[in-house]
């Protein structure tokens, strides 16, 4: 049987080189300041500042419940009927889900008209 690769040449152990041979007091020092570098364990853990919230979208806080209710009511039916719309253009997997997404949002929307109902202006 033809081998395709050649032996390996026979050749002696690797020579020793004494100027490799490490302290381990320096080894550990570098080590040491491998992993601070990196991994800097000392240093202050910086605290993550409180979320605000945005001031883009905001409601005046002299609008009632129920205009918030009303309105949040009309959103979902929005939502409803594109949701709707767009199940009806896809076929398969993609609309089941829009179906699934369409029946979360329809259940929004009766949890909302349901505290529309039990609503008591005043």
């Amino acid at each position: 049987m033809f081998k395709v690769t050649p032996n390996p040449p026979h050749t002696g152990p690797v020579p020793y080189d004494a100027s490799l041979d490490l302290d381990p007091k320096k080894a550990k020092e570098a080590a040491d300041r491998a992993l601070n570098f990196y991994l800097n364990p000392e240093a202050t853990k910086t605290q993550i500042p409180p979320r605000r919230p945005g001031t883009f979208y905001t409601i005046d806080a002299a609008v009632d419940d129920e205009t918030l209710l009303v309105d949040a009511s009309e959103l979902l039916a929005s939502a409803n009927a594109m949701i709707n719309d767009l199940a009806d253009l896809d076929e398969g997997p993609r609309r089941y889900s829009l179906v699934v997404l369409q029946r979360i949002i329809m259940l929004g929307q009766t949890a909302v008209n349901r505290v529309l109902d039990n609503h008591k202006p005043g």
